[in-house]
């Protein structure tokens, strides 16, 4: 592929914001980082954080920030560019040109197991061992890979991508382009117990797990259903890898939830949050729309809308700041006090003998 032509693709997506140089022409036939590209690939400049590569990159092509020094310098160094004003968007866009993700032809392996009364969707691929349970729905262009099952009544939407050994449990329902990857499992049983003198009574969980459209399910997570009602993700909402939503929680559309992140029974994600890695939120909490809990933060009480807070328990973002600060500095402040103890000794005693 030329590079005009990655050019002329990434226009119909950013558009009069793309400057070109001139001239410059070269064949691709990869993308690369920028510190390891070689000739052919295609590549690109963030920010300063990246120019120490500018001059020692083999990449035949980068994509540029409008601002900076690097247009001129690539220039000198005879490297074709292309500069935008997010250049990691256009990079990602540029990815799709070269890469395409595994997808099987339409067709179902002779394997795969599916009952009577299960309906399936024109141009469907199904894998090896595949089990499709009764009165389940599957929609049109839907990809299940290998030993992916899914329990009886559950509903796939059209072109949902389901990756081998996942799991979707009774009367589930998945909406239209959804991919849940490896491992995850969807409407498993909620952790409902209850404590009795003899131990733990089991609450059956009759509820049921919803992903709207255009959900993104990481390798083994987990969304339970819960004893009733539902357990609901909303569209366009990002989930990483071991994640873990409990029983009867609501996550918002638009929202992105990092790997380990753990979300108690009832708990309620607003709109356009973003959990960041090994979030734990309390049971019945709930984090406000646009809100951001950043890395480990543990989230014991509801958190406003749009509020950025850290820590556990969370507090705000620059009280959380102060206090790092202030905890670092802990020996000194230890070791200042005990002096001002002996001090203050030391002046009650004289106190005394007056």
């Amino acid at each position: 592929m030329r590079f005009s032509q990655v050019v002329e693709s990434l226009e119909g997506v950013i558009g009069s914001s793309l400057v070109v140089q001139p001239g410059l022409d070269p064949e691709l036939e990869r993308v690369a980082a920028v510190d390891g590209a070689i000739a052919h690939d295609l590549s690109y400049i963030e920010g300063d954080k990246f120019a120490e590569y500018i001059t020692t990159t083999q990449a035949s092509a980068l994509i540029l920030p409008q601002q900076g020094i690097w247009q001129q310098q690539t220039l000198e160094l005879g490297i074709a560019w292309v500069s935008v004003a997010n250049p990691r968007m256009a990079f990602a866009q540029a990815i799709a040109l070269f890469y395409q993700p595994f997808r099987p032809e339409p067709g179902i392996h002779s394997t795969a197991v599916i009952h009577p009364t299960a309906r399936l969707g024109e141009q469907v691929s199904i894998g090896a061992h595949v089990v499709i349970q009764a009165d389940v729905v599957i929609g049109n262009e839907v990809c299940i890979h290998a030993n992916v099952v899914v329990y009886p009544g559950s509903v796939v939407g059209d072109r949902t991508i389901l990756h081998a050994n996942c799991v979707i449990h009774e009367r589930s329902q998945i909406g239209q382009d959804c991919i849940i990857h490896s491992g995850a499992a969807i409407g498993s049983e909620g952790f409902g117990f209850e404590p009795t003198p003899e131990g733990w009574l089991k609450m059956e969980q009759s509820g049921i797990a919803v992903l709207e459209d255009r959900v993104r399910v990481g390798c083994n997570t987990a969304i339970d259903r819960p004893a009733v009602g539902e357990t609901r993700i909303q569209h366009d909402t990002i989930i990483d890898n071991l994640v873990q939503i409990g029983h009867g929680a609501t996550v918002g559309y638009g929202c992105a939830l990092a790997g380990q992140v753990g979300l108690a029974g009832g708990v309620t994600v607003g709109d356009r949050a973003i959990l960041a890695g090994q979030v734990g939120v309390a049971n019945r909490a709930k984090v406000g729309p646009g809100a951001t809990v950043t890395a480990q933060g543990g989230v014991m009480s509801n958190v406003p809308a749009k509020a950025t807070v850290s820590g556990s328990p969370t507090m705000p973002f620059k009280d959380w700041l102060k206090s790092s600060a202030l905890n670092r500095r802990l020996p000194e402040l230890q070791q200042q006090l005990r002096e001002l103890q002996k001090q203050v000794a030391a002046l009650e005693s004289q106190i005394k003998q007056l």
